[in-house]
């Protein structure tokens, strides 16, 4: 599976609620930074970010843009409730695997506690 083909089944996972494809997709030294996270691990990003995916109705992918074994990708997610957000992300792949995730995104959630008071 090429990069792109990887990338647009791990959305596509998060609309389906199918984790062992994500599983398969991230590398065991698989690590994860947002604003919010600090480059956390593979176990603590599925404790963490993966239970998201239940309020998750769709990702609209409007670029994707692949360097060799990175890639960008800008998005727009929509809620369960109709809302949406965008955001955008950076993937680095080796050996077949995603083993970085860069998650790059505007204003701090109101209730996230670790904005400004």
């Amino acid at each position: 599976m090429d990069v792109a083909e990887q990338i647009r089944s791990y959305y596509r996972a998060y609309e389906t609620g199918d984790r062992a494809v994500v599983e398969q997709l991230l590398s065991n030294e698989f690590t994860f930074t947002s604003p919010l996270d600090d480059r956390i691990d593979r176990a603590t990003y599925f404790a963490k970010c993966w239970p998201g995916n239940l309020q998750l109705r769709s990702f609209t992918l409007h670029q994707l843009v692949i360097d060799g074994q990175q890639a960008l990708i800008r998005y727009e997610a929509e809620w369960d409730d109709g809302t949406s957000f965008e955001n955008v992300e950076h993937f680095e792949f080796g050996r077949d695997q995603v083993t970085h995730i860069d998650v790059y995104f505007g204003s701090l959630p109101e209730d996230s506690g670790t904005g400004p008071s």
